[in-house]
C-alpha cells in the first residue's frame, strides 16, 4: 500500500485529486484479494502505463489497468461470487446478445467454419437439429457416465441444445469438484469426443463473440418428464454461483412489498431475492438447484415475490432440487477453500473498458452474480477456492460485522437497499439489520426501459444511466418529509419522466444529424460521470438538513458500510432518515446502496418485508414470549397516580354501592321503563325493507345483456335456448357473518320462490343450500352442486364467487397445496375441469376490486366484464334515488378544504405516541405498540367520560370525542339508541388482548349496561349480552325467545365497540349507526390497492337525501368510486396541489390542516376548556398535544342568537354534517373566505359523529337544546374514518393529474407489474378503462390463480362463460345479482314461450246447420265416399280474413245480418289477439335456438366444417308464362342423396319421390316447401325437433336478392332460389312456382321411375306448403259416448309433426284428395268445432297439395294477399276436393318481421316523407298524380281492400246482393260481400239465379268468359262494373269483346290506372253502371 501510494502521488498528474484515488486504491483492493500472488514488477509497470494514458486521455473514465496481467498460480482463490471483479468470465452476461452497439466488440475471434458445413443457428456443422423442442422425445443414445445438459446459444435465446456431457466435468450438488476441461459428444450428428469446448461449441454453432466458456454455456441439465420428454431441468450450478439467468439480472421485483427476512428467527445476512426459479410461496431460503442456503429462519417468509414482468419465474422445476445447508461465516475468519483447480484468467485488451461493466449499459445487471440469483441468503463461504491457501479477506471481498448492539443503540433496525454493483457481505449481528433487494431491481427495471422503445426503432437510444438513477435516487429522498416514506412505484415513475425527457432531446437530435455508426452518450448536457456523482449528490444532500447523508468510499462499499454502522453507534446520524453510500472508483460503473436509518421508515419498510403470515406469526411470537409486557409496565408507569388498573379499582369500589354513578345509567333505566310501558317515543329507528333500487336493477339488466350476448355469439359456448330453469350457488368467503348476511339477502330477496327452486314458505335449512362457505367443508358441497348440475342439462346454473378477490392463491402451483386442502380452495373448486367444460355452469365472480382479477392472465374477457354505472353523468341523475352512494372518492373529497367536515382523518397525538414508543421498544412490532396505545388511549378515556377526569390527559381528543358520543348518544333517544364504533383490529391474536382489556375497563367503570363491546372474528358469530339482546328485540319487535343476531346489520341502534378481527374484510356489511370507523390499526406498510379500498370500504355508505342537497355539494362527484378513480374531477388544481405537494414542503401550510388532523378540529373549544391539554410525558420524549385554534369557540358565539338555537338543536353548524346532508337551512356566510370557514367547521367536529357534542359534565353550555335521536342524523351522514398518518396521506394525497396516489400502487398482492415502463393511470379513466390498463400492465404471480393460464394452449385464454361484477363496496351487488337471477329466470322462460295467435273462428253462425255434417265423429280418416256427398263450405274462418269481403253461396239467406259493422275503420290495424305458449318439444324454431341434438341439422356443429353447398340451375317450360323458368336449387352436401344428378357433381336432374305404397314410419313422404322473405332469422325453419328427428325434406324458397342471407343464417337447408323478375312479387309468385316445379319434377320422376318398372300413378304426388310461422301442432283426443252420444268430451295435445303428416299420409285414397289442412288453434276453440273430424272447406296456413290433381289450376302468381282463398275457390270450382282435419291444429307465431310486412309503399319521389293512403293508390290516366314505388297489383289489391266502394256503392253492407266475381277472389273490403263464379267449363259453381248482383268485378278475364257467359246472371238497376287489364289497348278489347256496352254505360271519366309509371306497368280499370 506504502509503495502504491508513493507512487501515485510521484506521477505527473494535472487534474484534481478527488479524480483518481478510489480508483487505484480499489484496483489494488482487487489485488490483494489474489494474495500477492500477481507479477510486482509487472504489476507497477502496467499501472504507470494505465494511469499516464488516463491522465493524457480526453475521456474521463479511468482505464482498466488489468489489461496485460496474467496471474502466475494456477490455483487461485475463485472469486467470492459478486465479490471481486476479476473473474471476467463471471461477469460477461450471456443472454443480452452481447456487448450493446457502442461498446466496441471483444477482441475473441472465432474460427471460419469448414466449407460447406451447415452453419444454421440450433443444428450442428453436420446439419442435425439439436434443439430440445425438436427431439425432445427421441431416443438419445449416452455412453456410461455421460449426462445430457442443455447449452444456451446468444442467437438462440429461446431455445437449449442438447449435449451429452461426461458429467466428471461438470459440478456437482455444492457446485465443486468439475474438472477443468471438457468432454463432450455430439447428439445430433454422434460425433464423438470433443476434448475442448473452444472446439465443441464451433461444431454445436454458438457462433460466440467472447471466449468459450463451458461454465457460461452449459446451463442445464437436461431430465426426463413422465411422458418420457426430454425437458428442461435444474440449473447446472458452477462454482457455488446461484442461477444467473439473463431474466434475473434484469431484476425481480419492481414492488414496494417484499418477502423479507424472519427476524425472530436465526440471523441471515441477505433476505431473498426471488429468482427466476422460486414460487413465490417457496421459502425464500430455499435455493432451486443447490448449493445456495437453506436457511430455517427463512422457510416462513412466504412472500409474494414480486417478478418482474419479462423474467416472471419460467423455470418452475427448480423447485424441487434438494436443498443444501450452508454454514455461517465467522466475522472476519480464515477462509480456506478446497476444489479442483480452475483455468488461468484471460487477456483483456488494453483499449476496451472491462468487458463485465465497459460502457454498456446493462452494466448493472452483470454486478453480484449472487444477487441475479434471487434466491441468495449466505454467501458461499468455505466452498470454493483452492484446497491449501488460507489469507486474510480483504478488499471487495472483505464482510462488513453488524455492531452487536445496534438496534438498541438505533431503536431501529436500519433497512439497506442494495444499490448499484457489488454488495459485500455482512457478518455479525444479522438480527438488527434488514437488507433488500428492491431498490437493485428497481434500477434494472429502469435499465430495461428502452427495450420497450426498441419496436420504434430507437434501438440507439441509451437507458437511463447508473449515476443519473443514483442522482434523482438522491433527489427524490431529499424531498421527502420527515413522516413520509419511499415507494418504489415513485422512484420507477421518476426514471420513466427522466428518461423520457432526454429521450425527447434525442429524437431531436437525432432527426437533425446525420446517424453515426456508434453515436455518443446522448443527453442534452453532457452526463453525470462517477467521477463527479458524490460531490453532486452531497450538493443535492445539503440543503435537507441532514436527513440524507451522503459516504463516499475510496475503494469498496464495505468500507462505507462500516462507516455508517460506526455512525450509527455513535448517534451522529440521529437526524439521519437516509444513508447514500457511492464507490465511484472503478473504471466505468459504481457500487451504491441506502441504507434507511430514520426510525420511522426503517420500522416501516422493515415491516412492510413481512408477508400477512409472517405479520401475524410475529405478532403472535411477541404475545405469546411475553415480550408485550415491558410495555403494559410502561404504561402503568405514566398514570400519575400509578398504576391504571389501581385507579379503577378504587373507582369501582366508590360506586360499588350507588344505583348511578356521575354518569348514570338513567338512559338505560328511562328506555327500560318506556319499553314497559311499550309506548317508545323515537321514530328514527326503521330496519330497511328489502327493495330494489334503481341502481341494481339497472345493474341486473346489464348483467342479463351480456349472458344473452354470450348465447347470441357464433361460438355456441353457452345454448339459452336449452335451459328450461336457473339454479345458483354462491361462494362466500369463510365469515359466519358474511355467511348469514348472504343467507338473509337470499331469504328476502324471494329469489328461491321466482326461480321455481323451492315452495312457499322456504325454511332456513333450505335457503343454506345455496350459499357455501369457502371452508373446509365446501368440498362436498360443491360437488353434490357439480353433480347436480350434470344431471340436469337443462337447467342453467349460475356459480357466483362473491368477494372474488379474496384468495385467488393457486392450487396447482402452490408448494403446499398438495399437503394442506385449504390452499387454493376457490382454485380447486371454481376452476375445476368440471366448471370450466359444463355447458350448462355460467360463472360470475362479484367484487369491489376486481383488480386481481384483470391480468394478462385473466380468465374473463374483457367484453364480460360489467362495471357498476355511474350515478351521475354530465350533470343527470341517471338513477334517481332517495338515497347517494357515499364511497371512497366522497371521503377523499371531504377532505378537501372549502368542504364543511373532513370525513377522513388522522390523529396527530395517537401517532406521536407510537413514534415515541417505538423507538422505545424498537424489537416489538408497531402493530402490537399501535394496538396497546390505543386501547390505552380508549380505557382512559371511559376513566375521563365516566368521571375521572384526570385521565383526559392520557387519550387523544379523537378518541375521547368518540367515546363520549358512544356513552352518551343513547341518552338523546327516548328508546336509548346508540351508534357503533367499528374499531378495525387486522390481528386476531391482538383483536382478542384489545377485547379483554376493553372489556375489563369497562366492568370496573359499571358501563356494562351503556355499550356492548363485540368481538367481530371471521370464524365464529356474534355473541352479546342479555340486556342487549332484550333490547334489540324490543326495537325490532322480535317476539322468538330463541333470536340472536346474526349480522352485524341486525345491530342497527346498539351502543357498541365492534372490534373488528380478520386479516382482511370478507365483505361484511355494517348497519347505519355506524358513525366512527376507527381504522388506526390497519397495517399501514400494506400499501397495495386492493388492500387500502378493502378497509375504506367499510365506511361506505347510502346518505339519505330526501332533502335537497347543500348549495356546495357538487354532484357530479357522485360518481361511483369504480368508475373515477379520483373524486377530485372538477376540483380546482390549486386545490389539488395545496393539498399534496405544498403542504407537504411548509411546516407552516401544514398547520392549517385544521381540518385534516382532527386532533386540532375534532373537539371544541368548550368542550375541552375543562381539562387544557398539558403536556404529557410519552416515554423518553416529550409528545407535543396539538391544541384547539383558539379563534374556534368565538366564530360559533358570534352567530345570531336565533340560528344559534337551531345550529344547537340539530347538533352543530351546518358544516358540520356532510355535505350531502339534508335539511338544515342555514348555510356558511359566503361572505367566509376558506380559512375562515375550516375554522367554522372546527367546534363541531366533536358533534359530528353523534347528536351529543357535550359529555363532560363540565361543558354545560352546549348541551342540546331537544334531545333527539343518533339515528336521525345516521341517515343523512356517512361515518367518521380514523387512519393512520402514514395511509391518510397516501389515500388524500393527488399526482399531478389529481388521481389520488393509492390508485397508482401496485392493484393487489397476487400480481405484479409487467413492466416499470407503464404510463401513470389517469384520473379520468371510467372502469373499464382501467380495467384494460391492468389487463395490459400486471401480470399475475406464480402462486395466482390465473397464473397458469396462458400456458394452457388457448389462443385467447378467456373462459367463455366467465363473468365478472365490479362495483364500490356495500352499494348493493349482491341485490343485483340476486335480481339478475330473478329476470334470467324469466327471460328463460320467456325463451321457451312464445306469442301464438289466438283468435275465435270467424263468420261460425253464417253457417246454417242441415244435414251437410260429416257425421262419423270417430274416423280417424275420411271415408271419400261419405266426404264427396259434403257441400263445399264457401264462408271463410280464419281469423285473418276478419277484414276480408264473405263469399256468398246459396246456403246464405237474404235475411243475414250485416256483417263487419262491429269494426271501427281505425281498428283496422289493431294488434291481434295472442296468447303466450311454452313452447313444447315439437316445436319448430328459428336460428337462435342452438341446442346439442340440432347443431349437425343446422350446420354449426363445431367439428365439422361449415356445409359446403352447391348451385343448381333447373329449368323448365311453362306454356302461360309463354316462356321458359330458370330456377336454382343451392344444395348442401349433406341433402344431395334427395336429388338425382346425371352424374356425381353433374346436372341436377330432379328431386327423388318416394311412392305411394311405401309405409316406412322413418321418414316424411311429402316435401315441405316454405316460401319465406325478410325472415332469414325469425323464421321456423329449423324442423328438426317438429320433425321428431325423422328425415324429410325441407326446402326453403327465397328471393334472388336474399339468397345469401338466408344461407349464412341457414347454411345446411335445401334453397329454391327465384328468379330475379319476382323479387318484387308476392307470395302468389312463390306458391305458382312451386306448384308449377313439384308438378314438373312429378313427371320427370314418374319418367325415371318407370325405367324401373314403376307405374306413373305409383309415385308420390303431394307436397306440403307450410308458412314460416307455424310453431307448434296439436291433437285433439275425443272421448265420445257413442256415435249419436250427447256427451262429448275433448282434450288437445302437443304432438310432432311428424305424427300428423305420417297419419295425412297412411289415409285411405289419400291420392283423390287435392287440398287437405287442417284447423288454426284457438284457445277459444269450441267443441262444435272439432265435433267433426272432417270438413270440406277451406284450408289455409299448412296445406298438403296433390300436385297431380290439381296439375290445370294454378294459383296466380300475381297475387299478394288471399291468394290461398282464390286458389282454394278455384280448386273447388275444378270439381276438386278439399279436406280440412279439424282435429289437427296449427300454431302460428307472431312474428313482428318480414313476411306480407315487408311491402312497403312509398312515393317514387324521394323527398317527399309523407306517408301515402290507400286512397292515392289509383289516379285518372295521364294525371299529374305522384307515382309510387310498388308493384301495380298490390296497389291495386289495397286500394279495393280499402275503397272499393267507390267502385261499388250500392253494394255497401248489402249482403243480399254481393258483387259478382269471375274467375278470381279480391278482397273488396269487410262491408262487401262477392260471389265467385267460374267461367271453365265443368266447373262447379253455386246456383246465381236466386242472386241480384249489386255489382260486376272482371279482373285480367281470359278467353274463357265470353259475352254469353255473363248474359246469365242478373243485376241491380246502377250496379256497377269494373274492368280490370293490363293495358288501355286489352281495355278496350274487352270492353268490345264481352259487348258490355250493351247493358253498361261508361263514361270517359271512369277510367283509372294504380299510380304507377309506365316502366312499372300500371294496371287499368274501366267502371261503368247498368243500365
Amino acid at each position: 500500500m506504502i509503495q502504491l501510494s508513493e507512487l501515485w502521488l510521484s506521477s505527473p498528474s494535472s487534474r484534481t485529486v478527488s479524480d483518481w484515488p478510489k480508483a487505484t486504491v480499489r484496483v489494488v483492493g482487487m489485488g490483494n484479494s489474489y494474495a500477492g500472488q500477481l507479477k510486482t514488477t509487472r504489476f507497477e509497470e502496467v499501472l504507470h502505463n494505465s494511469i499516464e494514458a488516463s491522465l493524457r486521455s480526453n475521456s474521463l473514465v479511468p482505464r482498466p489497468i488489468f489489461s496485460q496481467l496474467y496471474l502466475e498460480a494456477e490455483q487461485q482463490l475463485s472469486a467470492l461470487e459478486g465479490g471481486s471483479r476479476v473473474d471476467n468470465e463471471e461477469e460477461e452476461e450471456e443472454g443480452d446478445g452481447g456487448l450493446e452497439q457502442n461498446c466496441p466488440p471483444n477482441p475473441y475471434q472465432m474460427h471460419p467454419p469448414p466449407e460447406g458445413c451447415c452453419t444454421t443457428d440450433g443444428f450442428c456443422q453436420a446439419g442435425k437439429d439439436l434443439r430440445l423442442v425438436s427431439i425432445s422425445s427421441e431416443p438419445i443414445d449416452i455412453p456410461a457416465g455421460f449426462l445430457l445438459v442443455g447449452a444456451k446459444s446468444p442467437s438462440l435465446p429461446d431455445h437449449l441444445l442438447v449435449c451429452a456431457v461426461d458429467k466428471r466435468f461438470l459440478p456437482d450438488d455444492n457446485g465443486h469438484n468439475a474438472l477443468l476441461g471438457f468432454s463432450g459428444n455430439c447428439v445430433g450428428c454422434g460425433k464423438k469426443g470433443f476434448c475442448y469446448f473452444t472446439e465443441f461449441s464451433n461444431h454445436i454453432n454458438l457462433k460466440l463473440t467472447t471466449q468459450p466458456k463451458k461454465q457460461k454455456h452449459l446451463k442445464y441439465y437436461l431430465v426426463r418428464n413422465a411422458q418420457g420428454a426430454l425437458t428442461k431441468g435444474p440449473l447446472i450450478c458452477w462454482k457455488g454461483s446461484e442461477f444467473r439467468s439473463r431474466q434475473a439480472s434484469m431484476g425481480a421485483c419492481s414492488s414496494s412489498l417484499f418477502p423479507p427476512l424472519d427476524s425472530s428467527g436465526p440471523p441471515a445476512p441477505f433476505p431473498g431475492e426471488p429468482g427466476p426459479g422460486t414460487a413465490p410461496s417457496a421459502p425464500l431460503g430455499a435455493p432451486q438447484a443447490g448449493p445456495a442456503s437453506e436457511h430455517p429462519a427463512l422457510t416462513a417468509a412466504l412472500g409474494p415475490a414480486v417478478f418482474n414482468g419479462k423474467d416472471s419465474p419460467k423455470h418452475q422445476p427448480l423447485v424441487k432440487n434438494r436443498l443444501s445447508a450452508v454454514p455461517r461465516p465467522s466475522a472476519l475468519g480464515i477462509l480456506s477453500n478446497s476444489g479442483p483447480p480452475k483455468k488461468r484468467h484471460k487477456g483483456w485488451s488494453p483499449e476496451s473498458p472491462s468487458a463485465s461493466d465497459g460502457g454498456y449499459p446493462q452494466g448493472g445487471g452483470h454486478r453480484a452474480k449472487y444477487e441475479s440469483a434471487g434466491v441468495t441468503c449466505m454467501p458461499q463461504v468455505g466452498l470454493v477456492g483452492p484446497a491449501s491457501v488460507t489469507f486474510p479477506v480483504v478488499a471487495s471481498g472483505e464482510p462488513v460485522s453488524v455492531p452487536d448492539n445496534l438496534l438498541k443503540i438505533c431503536k431501529a433496525k436500519p433497512v439497506i437497499f442494495k444499490g448499484h454493483g457489488n454488495f459485500p457481505y455482512l457478518c455479525g449481528n444479522l438480527n438488527d439489520v434488514v437488507v433488500s433487494p428492491l431498490l437493485y431491481t428497481c434500477y434494472q427495471n429502469s435499465q430495461s426501459i428502452s427495450r420497450a422503445y426498441e419496436q420504434y426503432g430507437a434501438s440507439t437510444i441509451q437507458p437511463i444511466s447508473e449515476e443519473m438513477q443514483l442522482l434523482l435516487t438522491v433527489y427524490y429522498l431529499v424531498q421527502l418529509a420527515a413522516d413520509q416514506v419511499p415507494l418504489m412505484e415513485d422512484l420507477e415513475q421518476i426514471f420513466l419522466r427522466s428518461w423520457r425527457e432526454s429521450h425527447l432531446t434525442e429524437i431531436r437530435q437525432y432527426q437533425q444529424a446525420p446517424p453515426q455508426p456508434f453515436p455518443p452518450v446522448p443527453g442534452a448536457v453532457a452526463p453525470v460521470t462517477s467521477a463527479q456523482l458524490p460531490w453532486l449528490a452531497g450538493l443535492a444532500a445539503s440543503s435537507c438538513n441532514d436527513s440524507v447523508h451522503i459516504i463516499e468510499c475510496t475503494y469498496s462499499l464495505a468500507e462505507g458500510l462500516s462507516e455508517m454502522f460506526r455512525l450509527l453507534i455513535e448517534g451522529k446520524l440521529a437526524k439521519t432518515n437516509y444513508v447514500v453510500i457511492i464507490c465511484a472508483c472503478r473504471s466505468a460503473a459504481i457500487d451504491s446502496c441506502i441504507a434507511v436509518t430514520g426510525k420511522y421508515q426503517a420500522r416501516i419498510l422493515s415491516e412492510s418485508l413481512l408477508t400477512p403470515a409472517e405479520y401475524q406469526k410475529e405478532v403472535n411470537y411477541e404475545l405469546v414470549t411475553g415480550k408485550v409486557d415491558s410495555l403494559g409496565a410502561f404504561f402503568s408507569t405514566l398514570c400519575p397516580e400509578g398504576d391504571i388498573d389501581i385507579l379503577l379499582d378504587k373507582f369501582h369500589q366508590e360506586n360499588q354501592g350507588l344505583v348511578s354513578s356521575s354518569l348514570t345509567a338513567s338512559s338505560v333505566t328511562k328506555s327500560a321503563s318506556l319499553d314497559v310501558s311499550g309506548a317508545p317515543a323515537c321514530t328514527s329507528y326503521h330496519l330497511e325493507p328489502h327493495r330494489i333500487r334503481p341502481f341494481q336493477l339497472a345493474v341486473a339488466q346489464k348483467l342479463l345483456s351480456h349472458v344473452c350476448s354470450i348465447a347470441d355469439s357464433s361460438t355456441q359456448n353457452l345454448d339459452l335456448g336449452s335451459f328450461e330453469k336457473v339454479d345458483f350457488l354462491i361462494c362466500i368467503p369463510p365469515s359466519e357473518v358474511t355467511y348469514q348476511q348472504t343467507l338473509f339477502h337470499v331469504w328476502h330477496s324471494g329469489v328461491l320462490l321466482e326461480l321455481g327452486l323451492e315452495k312457499e314458505h322456504v325454511t332456513r335449512q333450505r335457503v343454506e343450500q345455496y350459499v357455501l362457505k369457502l371452508d373446509a367443508e365446501a368440498q362436498t358441497k360443491f360437488k353434490s352442486f357439480l353433480q347436480n348440475s350434470f344431471q340436469n342439462p337443462h337447467t342453467l346454473f349460475v356459480l357466483i364467487h362473491d368477494h372474488a378477490h379474496w384468495d385467488l392463491v393457486s392450487a396447482v402451483h402452490n408448494l403446499y397445496s398438495q399437503s394442506d386442502p385449504s390452499v387454493g380452495l376457490v382454485d380447486r373448486l371454481l376452476n375445476c375441469k368440471e366448471v370450466k367444460e359444463a355447458p350448462n355452469i355460467v360463472t360470475l365472480h362479484v367484487t369491489s376490486f376486481p383488480y386481481a382479477l384483470q391480468t394478462q392472465h385473466t380468465l374473463v374477457s374483457p367484453y364480460n366484464e360489467i362495471h357498476w354505472p355511474a350515478s351521475y353523468s354530465d350533470g343527470v341523475d341517471l338513477y334517481p334515488e332517495n338515497k347517494k352512494y357515499f364511497g371512497l372518492s366522497e371521503f377523499i373529497e371531504s377532505t378537501l378544504s372549502g368542504h364543511s367536515l373532513p370525513l377522513l382523518r388522522y390523529d396527530s397525538s395517537f401517532e406521536a405516541m407510537v413514534t415515541a414508543l417505538g423507538k422505545r421498544f424498537p424489537r416489538l412490532h408497531s402493530a402490537v405498540i399501535r394496538t396497546f396505545v390505543l386501547v390505552q388511549h380508549y380505557a382512559a378515556a371511559m376513566m375521563a367520560v365516566s368521571g375521572l377526569s384526570q385521565m383526559k390527559n392520557y387519550t387523544s381528543v379523537e378518541t375521547l370525542e368518540i367515546t363520549q358520543n358512544l356513552i352518551n348518544s343513547p341518552k338523546q333517544c327516548p328508546c336509548g339508541h346508540g351508534l357503533m364504533v367499528l374499531l378495525r383490529v387486522p390481528c386476531s391474536p391482538l383483536a382478542a388482548v384489545a377485547y379483554e382489556r376493553l372489556a375489563h375497563v369497562r366492568a370496573r367503570l359499571a358501563l356494562e349496561e351503556h355499550f356492548e363491546i363485540i368481538l367481530g372474528n371471521p370464524a365464529s358469530g356474534i355473541t352479546i349480552g342479555k340486556h342487549f339482546l332484550k333490547q334489540l328485540k324490543v326495537w325490532q319487535n322480535i317476539e322468538d325467545a330463541e333470536w340472536r343476531p346474526q349480522t352485524y346489520l341486525e345491530l342497527e341502534g346498539l351502543p357498541c365497540i365492534l372490534i373488528f378481527s380478520g386479516m382482511d374484510p370478507h365483505g361484511e356489511s355494517l348497519p347505519r349507526s355506524l358513525r366512527y370507523c376507527d381504522l388506526r390499526l390497519i397495517n399501514s406498510s400494506c400499501l397495495v390497492r386492493t388492500a387500502l379500498e378493502q378497509e375504506l370500504g367499510l365506511a361506505a355508505y347510502f346518505v339519505s337525501s330526501e332533502a335537497p342537497l347543500e348549495k356546495g355539494a357538487r354532484t357530479e362527484a357522485l360518481e361511483s368510486d369504480a368508475e373515477k378513480l379520483s373524486s377530485t374531477d372538477n376540483e380546482d388544481e390549486e386545490l389539488v396541489t395545496e393539498g399534496s405537494t405544498s403542504e407537504k414542503r411548509s411546516p407552516v401550510k401544514r398547520e392549517r390542516s385544521c381540518s385534516h388532523d382532527s386532533a386540532s378540529s375534532s373537539l371544541s373549544s368548550k368542550a375541552s376548556s375543562s381539562a387544557p391539554c398539558g403536556e404529557s410525558s410519552a416515554g423518553p420524549s416529550q409528545v407535543e398535544r396539538a391544541r384547539s385554534p383558539p379563534s374556534c369557540g368565538p366564530s360559533e358565539e358570534a352567530r345570531a342568537p336565533g340560528e344559534r338555537q337551531r345550529l344547537r338543536a340539530a347538533g352543530g353548524p351546518p358544516s358540520v354534517i356532510s355535505r350531502h346532508s339534508p335539511g338544515l337551512t342555514p348555510q356558511p356566510d359566503p361572505s367566509l373566505k376558506s380559512g375562515q370557514r375550516v375554522q367554522v367547521s372546527a367546534p363541531s367536529a366533536s358533534s359530528s359523529g353523534s347528536a351529543s357534542s357535550p359529555a363532560l359534565p363540565a361543558a354545560g353550555p352546549l348541551v342540546l337544546q331537544a334531545s333527539q335521536c343518533s339515528m336521525t342524523k345516521a341517515c343523512r351522514q356517512p361515518p367518521v374514518v380514523f387512519l393512520p398518518k402514514l395511509v391518510y396521506d397516501m389515500v388524500t394525497s393527488t399526482d399531478g393529474s389529481g388521481l389520488p396516489k393509492a390508485a397508482s400502487l401496485l392493484p393487489s398482492h397476487s400480481v405484479m407489474w409487467a413492466s416499470s415502463f407503464r404510463p401513470l393511470l389517469s384520473k379520468t379513466m371510467t372502469s373499464t378503462e382501467q380495467s384494460l390498463y391492468y389487463r395490459q400492465w400486471t401480470v399475475p404471480r406464480p402462486g395466482h390463480m390465473d397464473y397458469g393460464n396462458r400456458a394452457e394452449g388457448r389462443v385467447d385464454g378467456f373462459h367463455p362463460r366467465r363473468l365478472l361484477l365490479s362495483g364500490p363496496p356495500q352499494i348493493g351487488k349482491t341485490g343485483a345479482y340476486l335480481q339478475f337471477l330473478s329476470i334470467l329466470s324469466r327471460m328463460l322462460i320467456r325463451l321457451t314461450e312464445v306469442d301464438v295467435y289466438d283468435e275465435e273462428e270467424i263468420n261460425i253462425n253464417l253457417r246454417e246447420d242441415s244435414d251437410w255434417h260429416y257425421l262419423q265423429l270417430s274416423d280417424p280418416w275420411p271415408d271419400l265416399e261419405l266426404f264427396k256427398k259434403l257441400p263445399f263450405d264457401y264462408i271463410i274462418h280464419d281469423p285473418k280474413y276478419e277484414d276480408a269481403s264473405l263469399i256468398c253461396s246459396h246456403h246464405q239467406s237474404v235475411k243475414s245480418e250485416d256483417r263487419g259493422t262491429h269494426r271501427k275503420p281505425e281498428d283496422l290495424y289493431v294488434r291481434r289477439q295472442t296468447a303466450r305458449m311454452r313452447l313444447s318439444k315439437f316445436a319448430a324454431y328459428n336460428t337462435y335456438h342452438h341446442c346439442e341434438q340440432c347443431h349437425q341439422y343446422m350446420g354449426f356443429h363445431p367439428r365439422y366444417q361449415l356445409y359446403e353447398s352447391t348451385l343448381h340451375a333447373f329449368a323448365f317450360s311453362y306454356s302461360m308464362l309463354g316462356e321458359e323458368i330458370q330456377l336454382h336449387f343451392i344444395i348442401p352436401k349433406s341433402k344431395e342423396h334427395h336429388f338425382v344428378f346425371s352424374q356425381p357433381g353433374g346436372q341436377l336432374e330432379s328431386m327423388r319421390l318416394p311412392l305411394v305404397t311405401d309405409k316406412s314410419h322413418e321418414y316424411i313422404k311429402s316435401p315441405t316447401f316454405t316460401p319465406t322473405t325478410g325472415r332469414h332469422e325469425h323464421g321456423l325453419f329449423n324442423l328438426y325437433h317438429a320433425m321428431d328427428g325423422a328425415s324429410h325434406l325441407h326446402v326453403l324458397v327465397v328471393k334472388e336478392y336474399e339468397m345469401a342471407i338466408y344461407k349464412k343464417y341457414w347454411p345446411n337447408h335445401i334453397m329454391l332460389v327465384l328468379p330475379s323478375i319476382f323479387n318484387s312479387a308476392g307470395v302468389g309468385a312463390a306458391h305458382f312456382l312451386i306448384k308449377e316445379l313439384s308438378y314438373h319434377n312429378l313427371e320427370l320422376e314418374r319418367n325415371r321411375q318407370e325405367e324401373l318398372g314403376i307405374k306413373p300413378q305409383d309415385i308420390w304426388p303431394f307436397i306440403v306448403i307450410s308458412d314460416d310461422s307455424c310453431v307448434m301442432w296439436n291433437v285433439v283426443d275425443v272421448d265420445s259416448g257413442g256415435e249419436r252420444s250427447r256427451e262429448f268430451s275433448w282434450s288437445e295435445r302437443n304432438v310432432s309433426l311428424k305424427h300428423i303428416m305420417q297419419h295425412i299420409e297412411a289415409s285411405p285414397n289419400i291420392t283423390h284428395y287435392a287440398l287437405i289442412g287442417m284447423r288454426k288453434w284457438s284457445s277459444k276453440t269450441g267443441s262444435h268445432e272439432v265435433r267433426e273430424p272432417f270438413s270440406r272447406c277451406h284450408v289455409h296456413d299448412f296445406i298438403v297439395l296433390n300436385v297431380d290433381l290439381t296439375q290445370n289450376v294454378q294459383y296466380n302468381q300475381n297475387r299478394f294477399m288471399c291468394d290461398d282463398v282464390d286458389f282454394n275457390l278455384r280448386v273447388h270450382s275444378a270439381g276438386l276436393l278439399l279436406c280440412r282435419f279439424n282435429r289437427f291444429s296449427v300454431m302460428k307465431k307472431q312474428i313482428s318481421v318480414g313476411g306480407h310486412r315487408s311491402f312497403h309503399i312509398t312515393s317514387k319521389v324521394s323527398d317527399s316523407p309523407m306517408a301515402v293512403v290507400p286512397a292515392q293508390y289509383i289516379c285518372a290516366p295521364d294525371s299529374k298524380h305522384t307515382f309510387l314505388a310498388a308493384p301495380a297489383q298490390l296497389l291495386l289489391e289495397k286500394f279495393l281492400q280499402h275503397h272499393s266502394h267507390r267502385f261499388f256503392p250500392l253494394s255497401l253492407k248489402n249482403l243480399g246482393h254481393p258483387v259478382l266475381s269471375v274467375d278470381c277472389y279480391l278482397n273488396l273490403g269487410s262491408q262487401i260481400s262477392v260471389c265467385y263464379v267460374s267461367s271453365r267449363p265443368h266447373s262447379l259453381n253455386i246456383s246465381c239465379s236466386d242472386f241480384v248482383f249489386s255489382g260486376l268485378l272482371l279482373y285480367l278475364c281470359d278467353s274463357f268468359v265470353g259475352a254469353s257467359f255473363l248474359k246469365k246472371f242478373h243485376f241491380l238497376k246502377g250496379a256497377t262494373l269494373c274492368v280490370i287489364c293490363q293495358d288501355r289497348n286489352s281495355l278496350r278489347q274487352t270492353v268490345v269483346r264481352l259487348e258490355l256496352e250493351d247493358e253498361w254505360q261508361f263514361r270517359l271519366r271512369d277510367e283509372f290506372q294504380t299510380a304507377n309509371a309506365k316502366e312499372d306497368r300500371p294496371l287499368f280499370f274501366l267502371t261503368g253502371r247498368h243500365i
